[in-house]
């Protein structure tokens, strides 16, 4: 199972990106997908997530500007970003709880990551 993001880049702050990620590999369901980032000396941390219900939580710093969706069917989960601020400059990580088949297991999956910066 391996989760493959795409979308970074460099912008200038108050512009917009929109991060992908998607699923692949022996999957039977996902349950919760998250969107973490980590800035340079700084500890990973949980920029949004949201559950297989499409129920969602966002850091602080992020709400009203950042909005997490997921498409079931295509085991995809995507990052809309708006007003972006250079605080925002980070890698960005994709996490999914996948339930495998055949060996029937969860595992805890994580995106390579992808970097964002953003300008002032």
């Amino acid at each position: 199972v391996q989760l493959v993001e795409s979308g970074g880049g460099s912008v200038q702050a108050g512009e917009s990106l929109r991060l992908s990620c998607a699923a692949s590999g022996n999957i039977f369901g996902i349950n919760d997908m998250a969107w973490y980032r980590q800035a340079p000396e700084k500890q990973r941390e949980l920029v949004a997530g949201i559950t297989n219900g499409g129920s969602t939580n966002y850091a602080d710093s992020v709400k009203g500007r950042f909005t997490i969706s997921r498409d079931n069917a295509k085991n995809t989960v995507s990052l809309q970003m708006d007003s972006l601020k250079p605080e925002d400059t980070a890698v960005y990580y994709c996490n999914a709880r996948v339930l495998v088949k055949r060996p029937w297991y969860f595992a805890d999956v994580w995106g390579q990551g992808t970097q964002v910066t953003v300008s002032s």
